[in-house]
């Protein structure tokens, strides 16, 4: 077997563990990341593009802010479709100048790549087999394989940061995991497509169709989302189907100037909130979907994942720095404090925005009265946009 040794053994080389990696290695904090995929897998998987304010700050502290200051595209509000119409939130209005990055995921990780591999940090893809021990100890080790043949990582600690499906969180015993759930009874049919966005800003429509989603990655590429059924196949949705439906569920004007074609990507997601609690079991330590889960509504995921790096990063630093475990005892409390809040509202958002077999007319009645109220009430748009630009981070 052959044996490395680091400080910080991190499992996932997604967006998080990349950050993580390169947050850590500004500060003299050796690490290894460790990826069942291969970088291109990686780098296919299509998720969010809004970025917080802090998001776009912590990457530029890890020194991977150039090209999202480049290309990225500031937004200072987002809309909402209902009754046929639109209504803009002001975010930069309301919350004193706070806006939001579009800049895709993507782009994050590739930003992260290169600038780990500039840099000739250690990144184990395509490994087997993994496995975590030790972690309820002050030794723990990670194991893999790779190319056939067994490897040991030993480290101080292990940063599980590989999603929801990932060996991390499934290492720990059952026993000693909370797992709060719930499950939406709709998916979103999401379609990339290199067309000019319908708007310079988010819209997003509440319709008695159902929910929609107007999104961009570039002022040439577009994201596009409708609400469907959970029993629905891609194969059922051509890309003209998928178009009509997306017109039906816009204002007239949107509807009009929408501009179509060829899908390069079609997908439909599943929607949940997941929250698994504690987030720290000895020296091991859960980020991002490997501990929690939000609807897309809102664009929490990464941001949130973005949020438990900044958390572990200075816990590590402080450790190694200072000789400090307070950064460390306190992570997961600090974390699910502002995960549970980011958790209530893409819940809320979600809720107000969808179609719900179950709730029926009355509930549509409810939420057009709700949407009434929101963007008529300036204390009602300012709590929306606080809570969509980001909330401030513990002191």
């Amino acid at each position: 077997m052959v044996t490395q040794r680091t400080q910080v053994a991190i499992i996932g080389a997604g967006p998080s563990g990349l950050l993580l990696g390169q947050l850590l290695h500004r500060a003299g904090i050796a690490n290894i990341v460790v990826e069942r995929q291969d970088g291109d897998y990686v780098l296919g998987r299509i998720r969010a593009g809004v970025l917080e304010q802090t998001t776009c700050d912590l990457l530029i502290e890890a020194g991977v802010g150039t090209r999202m200051h480049a290309d990225g595209m500031v937004h200072e509000g987002f809309e909402l479709c209902f009754g046929g119409a639109r209504h803009r939130i002001d975010m930069a209005g309301l919350t004193g100048g706070k806006r939001v990055t579009v800049y895709g995921q993507t782009e994050v990780t590739r930003d992260l790549m290169d600038a780990r591999a500039a840099a000739g940090l250690t990144t184990v893809y395509h490994a087997v087999e993994v496995a975590l021990h030790g972690f309820d100890t002050k030794t723990p080790s990670v194991t893999y394989l790779k190319d056939g043949e067994p490897q040991e990582i030993r480290c101080d600690f292990i940063a599980g940061c590989d999603g929801y499906h990932g060996v991390s969180r499934a290492s720990v015993p059952p026993e000693s995991l909370s797992i709060y759930e719930k499950a939406y009874p709709f998916g979103w049919l999401g379609v990339l497509a290199d067309t000019k966005p319908v708007s310079h800003e988010l819209i997003y429509s509440n319709h008695e169709r159902g929910f929609a989603l107007c999104s961009m990655r570039s002022p040439t590429r577009t994201r596009y989302y409708v609400q469907c059924s959970l029993h629905d196949k891609v194969e059922q949705w051509s890309d003209a189907a998928f178009w009509d439906e997306l017109r039906l569920r816009l204002d007239p004007q949107a509807a009009e100037s929408l501009i179509t074609g060829p899908s390069i990507e079609k997908s439909i997601a599943p929607l949940r909130s997941f929250v698994a609690e504690p987030m720290r079991f000895g020296t091991l330590f859960l980020a991002g979907d490997a501990a929690h889960v939000v609807p897309p509504t809102g664009a929490k995921g990464l941001n949130l994942a973005a949020s438990d790096i900044r958390y572990l990063s200075r816990a590590f630093i402080e450790h190694y720095a200072e000789r400090s475990e307070a950064g460390i005892t306190h992570y997961s409390d600090v974390c699910l404090r502002r995960i549970w809040k980011a958790e209530r509202f893409s819940w809320w958002f979600t809720g107000l925005m969808h179609r719900f077999p179950e709730t029926g007319a009355i509930g549509q009645k409810l939420q057009r009265a709700e949407l009434d109220y929101l963007v008529s009430s300036r204390a009602a748009s300012t709590a929306m946009a606080e809570n969509y630009v980001g909330l401030p981070f513990e002191a």
